[in-house]
This record gives C-alpha cells, sequence and structure tokens, in this order.
C-alpha cells in the first residue's frame, strides 16, 4: 500500500496504471469494520482501490465534536493494508483547503429535514469536501455506507448537480453483536453505554413489526417513548420517510421505499442508525 499526502502525488500514483478503473472509499479514519466491508468491495470490483482519510472541518458546526473526533491513524493504515488497499490518501487541511471554499449547495428538501435541521451548514460542507476528492481521485465507482443514509442522497445529489460521472455504490450497514451500527463514535461510548445502545436497533425492529397495527406516526410515538425514561439517552428525532424524496410519510401507501431514521444521544454522544420498513 502507498500512502501519499498530497494531491499531486495521489494523481502521479493513479496514473501510473493506465486505463486503471478506480474505486474510492471517502473516510474520516477512525476505521472499523464497516468501512473495511467498503473497502473489501471496493477491492473486489477495481482495478485500484483509493481511501482517503481525512477529518473535514467544514462538516462540523460543533467545533468540540470535530476537537474529540477519535483519530487512529496507524491503526487505520495496517486495517486498511490487510484489506487490500492500494493508496492511502491522508491530506492536510490546508491541501484541500488552500483557499476557503465558500461554494453553496442548494439540495432542496433532503437537506433541510432530519440530519439538516438540527446540524446546519453539514451537508454543505459534506458535499464541499466530497466534491473536492472526487475531482483528485476521479474514480469510477465510490462506496459509502447506508448508516448514513442522509448523506448517501446528499452525495448522490451532489454528482448529478456537478455532472461528475462517479457511480455511488451504498452498501448495508455493518452492525456489533448487540445490533449497534458499526461507527467511529462508538468508540467514544464508556462500556455500560455501548451496553444500553444496543436498546436503539432492538427498538427499530420491533417498531417494524407494527406497520399492519399502526400508522407511521405511531410508530414514531412508541419509538420516542421507549427512550423517554432513561436519563442516559436523549431522542433529536426519529422520522418514517418516503427512501427517495425523505419527505415523512403519513400513510404506508405513500411509498414503496419507506425508511425509518434515528439520531439519538448516549449520553454525550451522538448516534445515529436506520431502518426499512416493509409493508
Amino acid at each position: 500500500m502507498i500512502t501519499t499526502k498530497t494531491i499531486a502525488g495521489l494523481l502521479h500514483e493513479i496514473s501510473s496504471k493506465s486505463n486503471a478503473k478506480v474505486g474510492f472509499v471517502p473516510t474520516m479514519g477512525a476505521l472499523h469494520q464497516g468501512h473495511i466491508s467498503l473497502v473489501k468491495k471496493c477491492v473486489k470490483e477495481n482495478d485500484i482501490c483509493v481511501v482517503s482519510i481525512f477529518v473535514n472541518p467544514t462538516q462540523f458546526n460543533d467545533k468540540n465534536d470535530l476537537a474529540k473526533y477519535p483519530r487512529t491513524p496507524d491503526a487505520d493504515a495496517i486495517l486498511l493494508e490487510e484489506a487490500g488497499c492500494d493508496i492511502l490518501f491522508m491530506p492536510s487541511v490546508s491541501e484541500m483547503y488552500p483557499t476557503e471554499d465558500t461554494r453553496n449547495f442548494d439540495f432542496g428538501n433532503i437537506e433541510r429535514v432530519m440530519e439538516g435541521r438540527f446540524r446546519p451548514g453539514h451537508f454543505n460542507g459534506v458535499a464541499q469536501i466530497v466534491s473536492k476528492l472526487f475531482y483528485a481521485v476521479k474514480p469510477n465507482k465510490a462506496y459509502f455506507g447506508e448508516k448514513d443514509f442522509q448523506q448517501v442522497a446528499i452525495i448522490k445529489a451532489m454528482v448529478k448537480q456537478l455532472t461528475i460521472p462517479v457511480e455511488i455504490v451504498a452498501c448495508p450497514i455493518i452492525r456489533e453483536d448487540s445490533g449497534l451500527a458499526r461507527s467511529s463514535r462508538n468508540t467514544l461510548l464508556t462500556d455500560e453505554q455501548r451496553k444500553k445502545a444496543a436498546l436503539i436497533f432492538k427498538v427499530l425492529s420491533k417498531s417494524t413489526t407494527f406497520v399492519a397495527q399502526k400508522t407511521p406516526a405511531e410508530i414514531c410515538s412508541w419509538v420516542a417513548e421507549q427512550f423517554a425514561d432513561d436519563k442516559e439517552f436523549k431522542l433529536d428525532y426519529y422520522e418514517i420517510v418516503n427512501a427517495d424524496s425523505l419527505e415523512s410519510i403519513k400513510d404506508w401507501s405513500e411509498s414503496n421505499d419507506i425508511v425509518g431514521c434515528i439520531a439519538i444521544y448516549c449520553g454525550n454522544i451522538r448516534l445515529i442508525d436506520n431502518i426499512h420498513y416493509t409493508k
């Protein structure tokens, strides 16, 4: 595996293999098996697998969140080499932002709901950095985890707006044995919190059994009630939405692709997850 910290170095390594099919996995590091599943799929489907590690400051609207975001570059490099990554791109902030990126994207409703409502400016920062990375890597395919369901929708919209010729591949959520969705933030949980956080997926899974008896709004209320009495949890939102438009649905007949999305604090660590509903 080759490691480079500059866009020039990255381009040199990619261009050394002419006509190669390039796959790309953008990450913020603190890698876990969810990331590695993306890398392995990328390796399998492409001639060159590029992985970036860059904690992007423009997508954090909370400076404390940025400061405490876990960083484990040495361990990450070992995992990536074992997974078959060809090129690790680890740029500095000044490399990715030699000048301020003043671009403002408009993604309509999909950037205003859920995460967009609670994290203003977050998705504009995501679009800034992912577009910059796409311009640098020029991948044929790019791989993202479905845990960040809304982010995948934003990236697909951005690619369409900017006419970037890349296929976005959304990959299934990888979970811990307890059902907790794997996340870099899980490392910030105490052992007790990690055990408690397993309740999130248990509640979401149970909620899918009520489709025949409850409306989407009733299920959202039921999910909220499951966390209401435990002071360790603080729910930002649970919404059941059309998977394409991300608009909340009132009736199960409104869409054939329906997903429930949650953002919830366990202690002071904010976790997200989602689950699909079948009628």
